[in-house]
């Protein structure tokens, strides 16, 4: 694990490294999302279950909630050269063929995939690609129901969720589009094969990665971004929940019931989502490989990120994003398909991310019903039954392989449902928004 001393060194070189972007940011002064008061923080417990959360954890978090992704968002300083669709179509080459043959490859670009390249020694690959295949079961059978409620989960804090509301994701035809990219990248990486140099979830990651660049470059130069405020568009800590809320849960979870190792099937899981994350760019110190390490790092984010609730930014983006229609045409059957999901998103949201607190839910726009309720307790009690069975399957050696055939293919037709992912932010699109008016 690197020093605090050389993650402050890597943060503040982004000034002269990348000075497009990040010339006139101040790295010496916190912005207003940071708070080192936790009654003013998402979370104010500081040490939940006995796990205490370090000075040296809070100081890391504070360095990294500047950090952006510096191989990325210098090839992301080309647009103005390249254009942005010229970016994208050179790194698709990239991945499908390697670097060496992108004709005239910029250096940017060579550096961006040589850093996704060298895999860590940390990674375990066997791990990885057995955590996949553990999370197939998951991915073909909750995922569809559960993706929108989660993704909703994201837009609790305004500090947070400035970038997706400045990037025109309030619209219902942008959320449905960012809902559906972002079960595409979750789902591609748990295929065979997929996270291996050329496979479907690396090149997935990679334009993950450049979209997120695209995003830092345009908001900071659109002039409607207070840096001051919010600090630097997503940044690497914003992206750990994203990555590593479903292990997070699950070691939280243990750490209650008073575990503090995991067993081998847990231990594959972390290790898919430790490398999903490297390939976005995280570094390794935010990406813990024990259950309490986990706790820890994603506790001491969550008690310096400062509470902030604006309806115009938040409560527009839940709003967007449950109005949203997400299956690919308007057939009886999607229709019907789309009002299920719709019902059960809005019902595990409340109770995964709100804790069941309809005062909470009504104010954002949310609001669940008897029916919704009645749809999410039979829905829970298929995909119970249906990923019960085929966890069964997966322990009897004769039915092993064709249970996961059935998976592999169960998530391909998902990967048809949601369309052709993008991973695209187009600046022309990006709209002014009241928290950042206010702000400046």
């Amino acid at each position: 694990m690197i020093s605090i001393e050389q993650v402050r060194a890597k943060v503040a070189s982004q000034k002269t490294q990348l000075p497009a972007i990040y010339g006139g940011i101040d790295f010496d002064r916190d912005p207003e999302r940071f708070t080192h008061d936790p009654k003013d923080a998402v979370v104010q417990d500081r040490a939940p279950n006995g796990v205490a959360v370090t000075h040296e954890d809070l100081e890391r978090v504070r360095a990294y909630t500047m950090l952006g992704d510096v191989v990325a968002d210098a090839y992301a300083m080309l647009m103005p050269q390249y254009g942005f669709r010229k970016l994208i179509s050179m790194l698709q080459e990239a991945c499908d063929h390697g670097v060496e043959h992108v004709q005239d490859a910029p250096p940017e670009l060579v550096a961006l995939i040589r850093a996704m390249e060298q895999t860590p020694a940390w990674v375990d690959m066997d791990l990885v690609r057995e955590g996949a295949r553990l999370e197939r079961n998951a991915t073909a059978h909750l995922a569809p129901y559960a993706v929108r409620g989660a993704f909703i989960a994201t837009f609790l804090n305004k500090y947070s969720a400035l970038p997706m509301a400045l990037t025109g994701t309030l619209s219902n035809e942008s959320a449905a589009r960012r809902v559906n990219e972002t079960a595409t990248f979750f789902a591609t990486t748990t295929l065979p094969g997929a996270l291996e140099r050329h496979g479907e979830g690396f090149k997935a990651a990679a334009m993950v990665r450049l979209m997120h660049s695209m995003v830092r470059f345009n908001a900071i130069r659109s002039g409607r971004w207070d840096a001051n405020v919010y600090g630097v568009p997503i940044p690497q800590v914003d992206q750990m929940p994203a990555g590593l809320i479903p292990v997070f849960l699950m070691a939280f979870k243990m750490i209650k019931e008073g575990r503090r190792t995991f067993n081998a099937e847990e231990r594959a899981r972390v290790e898919v989502s430790r490398y999903r994350c490297f390939l976005l760019g995280l570094p390794e110190d935010l990406l813990a490989d024990t259950p309490e390490g986990i706790v820890r790092m994603m506790t001491a984010r969550n008690s310096t990120l400062r509470r902030g609730y604006d309806d115009s930014t938040c409560g527009e983006l839940v709003r967007a994003t449950l109005s949203a229609y997400l299956p690919p045409d308007k057939s009886f059957a999607n229709r019907v398909h789309n009002s299920i999901e719709r019902s059960f998103a809005k019902t595990f949201f409340l109770r995964e991310f709100l804790k069941g607190d309809r005062k909470i839910a009504a104010q954002m726009g949310v609001e669940v019903t008897p029916r919704d309720q009645a749809i999410f307790v039979l829905g829970a009690l298929g995909i119970t039954t249906r990923m019960t069975a085929y966890k069964l399957a997966d322990q009897v050696p004769g039915l092993r392989h064709v249970a996961d055939k059935v998976l592999v293919k169960r998530v391909r037709s998902l990967l048809k449902r949601y369309g052709h992912a993008e991973f695209t932010s187009d600046a022309s699109q990006y709209r002014p928004t009241h928290g950042v008016a206010k702000a400046a």
